[in-house]
């Protein structure tokens, strides 16, 4: 990847460098920025960058000491690749009843222990099915030594597991399981030399305070008379370090994030102004970081106009959000429980009703469907 290109290298411009790289890590700092754009990209590669995630687990056989629930709540928290997910549609946004090639990742779990010594059943034992957008998308990833990846369960001679788990697209404002990241270091000011941070100590303050190892890259002002720092003072320079869970490179991470944020300024920008340069439901997210907009729908489930409800994290037939919202508070069709972005759809922000009789968490195992992480 070419970092050099990632943002504007001008002094007057955002300004990012690369301090250290590796396949799940980046180290930079980004600079010529407010503070509230350092942390709306902290916040937005948190929890607004898709992800793929299994969603949905069909139980055929489940003979182990595990309930279903909690097999099936592993399987959601597997990390899967995520390499070109924009091939992958959402499930509000597609024309399918449920699911299909187009929307989700079909994966089959069939394992069987005949021997005396007990079998360890892992993430590489989920074969994916053919039919998926890509080659890459849904893919378990494995980055221990020996490829296993993840432990499922483990099984006792004549213990069986026989799972059909279907994978959807989200971002983790739905669920933590579509969390692209494993955390985001985010600092400002080492030596607080604009006193932002108020050093209670007991007895010195050096040593209960740490110095971060950011420390050096800024110099330390000494306070004493006639001390001119004010909390009134911005920083404009921010150490950040992405660590990913292997489903995105982490400079992807980056760039997803900030397309997100653009998409999001595009269309407070067309409801403020009236304007039709920016229409919902219009709007891609690939052409927004040069400027233009036409193409799919929201990441968050708004901008892409009223959509017949979807499959979510929680089981329902609901949008990410509660119903088939219009931006971020639109009415939808169908009633149901008012959220914080928009009408509810039929369905509860738990989930309606499943394979097998209602839950409080969606729709009960049995050996029918349930939720990819109960």
């Amino acid at each position: 990847m070419d970092y050099d290109t990632l943002m504007d290298t001008e002094e007057t411009g955002p300004n990012i460098k690369i301090r250290d790289s590796s396949n799940s890590n980046v180290d930079f700092v980004l600079s010529n920025v407010s503070l509230a754009f350092s942390n709306s990209v902290r916040r937005t590669m948190l929890s607004e960058v898709p992800t793929i995630a299994i969603d949905i687990v069909e139980v055929e056989a489940n003979s182990s000491f595990i309930a279903d629930e909690f097999i099936c709540h592993r399987l959601g928290l597997i990390p899967l690749s995520s390499k070109n997910i924009d091939d992958l549609s959402y499930s509000r946004d597609c024309d399918c009843e449920s699911f299909c090639g187009n929307c989700s990742v079909t994966l089959s779990l069939n394992a069987k222990c005949n021997s005396d010594n007990p079998m360890t059943v892992y993430a590489r034992d989920l074969r994916v099915d053919s039919e998926r957008p890509n080659d890459a998308v849904g893919t378990p990833i494995t980055t221990d030594p020996a490829g296993n990846g993840s432990i499922i369960c483990k099984l006792r001679k004549g213990q069986e597991l026989k799972m059909r788990c279907i994978a959807k697209k989200g971002i983790a404002k739905d669920h933590a399981k579509w969390a692209p990241t494993a955390a985001v270091g985010f600092e400002y000011d080492p030596n607080n030399n604009l006193g932002h941070t108020d050093l209670w100590y007991e007895q010195n303050a050096e040593n209960e305070w740490p110095s971060s190892k950011n420390v050096g890259e800024e110099e330390r002002y000494e306070p004493g008379e006639g001390d001119p720092r004010t909390l009134q003072e911005d920083p404009s320079r921010f150490y950040m370090d992405v660590e990913t869970v292997g489903g995105h490179d982490p400079d992807s991470v980056v760039q997803e994030a900030v397309k997100a944020l653009q998409l999001k300024l595009a269309h407070v920008y067309q409801e403020a102004t009236g304007s039709s340069a920016y229409m919902p439901g219009e709007l891609n997210i690939d052409s927004l970081a040069d400027g233009a907009g036409a193409g799919g729908g929201s990441p968050v489930g708004g901008v892409g106009g009223a959509g017949a409800g979807h499959t979510s994290a929680y089981g329902g037939q609901t949008d990410a959000y509660g119903g088939a919202t219009a931006g971020y508070g639109g009415a939808t069709a169908g009633g149901g429980y008012q959220s914080a972005y928009g009408a509810g759809g039929q369905g509860s922000a738990w989930g309606g009703g499943g394979g097998g009789g209602g839950t409080a968490y969606g729709a009960t195992p049995g050996y029918g469907q349930t939720n990819g992480w109960h």
